[in-house]
């Protein structure tokens, strides 16, 4: 059985790596004013932030239309017998719920969709996990299996420099953002029952970041293999001296840098940083 793997854009898996995985992308759009651009395919990360800089107001997002996914499934029910389709949280994003609804629409070929609570590069573990196993042949219920089974050890912990995008665009409470701006508070925030909250209030971004590797150690220090991938808003250097420094402390990790791409950078805005991890 030849099983097909989708993600939406919001993944941010290179090119490359999508290709050598046979892994299909859907792309999110992010709109100013009247130009509509679709991410990964139309403006990249870093356009978008000098984008963002010339701007007055906030761009708005958009997802993809269900006849966007038919058409996909439809020309992968040429070559596939099964898609598992896999999402960003359905709490953030009508994507998901848009996937399930033309997977019911299309005919010769079964359809799975998976809601991974997340966004990102965290995200983008789910639908790399699943390609590795769909390229070893793997049957569509295992592999569903397996990404249940990540869900139990899988984190993402997110630090943004300021709520007022969240804010805006309604991915975080108003009261939430509004101490968090008055009080110089840099909350750290992560997914609970498929929204973004705050997990705790800390007063620097430094103490923060501290925090969160403190919450990484607690699963690292039992030497199990795990995936760690730091994600940025624009600060490549940070990432990547952040990635280096897990990496000399921990043997047992392979650590990847990422980003946040045009619609979650969208809503974090410029200099959030993200953690996630999971036990391979």
């Amino acid at each position: 059985m030849k099983t097909a793997i989708v993600t939406d854009s919001t993944a941010y898996i290179p090119q490359h790596i999508r290709e050598s995985h046979d892994i299909h992308m859907i792309p999110l759009s992010v709109n100013f004013g009247n130009e509509t651009y679709q991410e990964e395919i139309e403006i990249t990360s870093k356009q978008f932030f000098e984008k963002m800089k010339e701007h007055q107001d906030l761009p708005t997002t958009s997802q993809p239309s269900i006849g966007m996914f038919v058409e996909l499934f439809e020309r992968l029910s040429k070559e596939y017998d099964a898609v598992i389709s896999i999402h960003l949280s359905s709490g953030i994003s009508g994507t998901y719920n848009g996937a399930a609804t033309a997977g019911d629409m299309v005919e010769n070929i079964e359809v799975y969709t998976f809601d991974t609570e997340v966004s990102a590069m965290v995200q983008g573990f789910y639908a790399l996990e699943a390609a590795e196993m769909a390229q070893a042949g793997k049957a569509p219920t295992d592999i569903m299996a397996r990404l249940e089974e990540m869900k139990k050890t899988m984190s993402a912990y997110i630090m943004v420099d300021d709520l007022t995008n969240l804010q805006k665009g309604g991915r975080l409470s108003g009261a939430a953002a509004l101490i968090g701006s008055l009080l110089q508070v840099k909350p750290i925030l992560h997914f609970e029952n498929r929204v973004i909250v705050p997990y705790e209030k800390v007063r620097t971004k430094k103490k923060a970041l501290n925090r969160v590797f403190d919450l990484l150690h607690e699963d690292a220090k039992d030497n199990e293999p795990m995936r760690v991938v730091v994600i940025h808003a624009n600060r490549p250097e940070e990432a990547e001296k952040m990635k280096e420094e897990l990496q000399e402390k921990y043997e047992n990790i392979e650590c990847m840098v990422s980003y946040f791409g045009p619609v979650v950078g969208t809503h974090l805005g410029e200099g959030a940083i993200g953690i996630g991890w999971y036990k391979k």
